[in-house]
């Protein structure tokens, strides 16, 4: 690989640090992923009324939630990054959404049976805690991102991608043991596709959780093979 290829993908992985967010503007038009069957935000929109209490899981930088304009009095969000969280006290809090940090261990500081609706788009949760902080009759809708995503990746990277187990099957099978009743289940394996290396590394380096010894240094044969490719 030319100096010249090696430098921008230095560059693209000095970049990320500035990520905040969950904002991927950047890769416009440099990275894709195919469609998936069913459409999150519309599924959000059949069960969010204006009336209703809502909480929103891992709500990263605020950006998914601030299109479904829901009533701040009735809006409340959890965030575990410190610096998203430090982000949405500057752009959420002031607004009267209720934004409150959460721990590692996913415990809700929120009272029993306050809310109508639970969200979360892949953020973490525990069944036991979004069901106590649900009203009777309430409901929880989450897309999550399972343990075979971007397995095919690590493995042209020879990064130890983390074991764990999350997908339709588990999921629901722990919600009904719970007591909740499933209306709707689905799930998906979206190809992915990369136009050019460095968005790669950025993609990659954003989600650093799956690709936890990734780092451009170190992984130059296998960038080049994904060059030549």
């Amino acid at each position: 690989m030319e100096k010249q290829q090696i430098e921008a993908l230095l560059l693209s992985e000095a970049q990320q640090q500035q990520f905040s967010g969950w904002d991927f503007s950047v890769l416009k038009g440099r990275y894709a992923q195919e469609k998936l069957p069913w459409d999150y935000r519309a599924i959000v929109r059949k069960y969010l009324q204006k009336q209703l209490h809502w909480l929103d899981l891992g709500t990263g930088g605020g950006e998914l939630l601030a299109t479904f304009g829901h009533p701040p009095e009735r809006t409340a969000v959890t965030e575990g990054w410190p610096k998203n969280y430090q982000l949405l006290l500057t752009t959420l809090r002031p607004k009267g959404v209720e934004v409150v940090f959460e721990e590692a261990s996913h415990e809700l500081a929120f009272p029993d049976e306050q809310f109508d609706l639970v969200t979360s788009s892949h953020a973490g949760f525990t069944v036991a805690e979004v069901k106590r902080v649900l009203k009777p009759g309430g409901y929880f809708i989450t897309q999550q991102v399972g343990d075979r995503n971007g397995n095919q990746l690590a493995a042209r990277l020879h990064c130890a991608k983390p074991r764990f187990e999350l997908n339709a099957a588990s999921v629901t099978a722990e919600l009904r043991q719970a007591g909740f009743t499933i209306l709707q289940q689905a799930e998906a394996y979206p190809k992915q596709f990369f136009y050019d290396l460095a968005a790669l590394v950025y993609y990659v380096r954003t989600i650093s959780w799956e690709y936890p010894d990734f780092a451009v240094k170190d992984k130059l044969p296998e960038l080049e093979q994904l060059a030549e490719e």
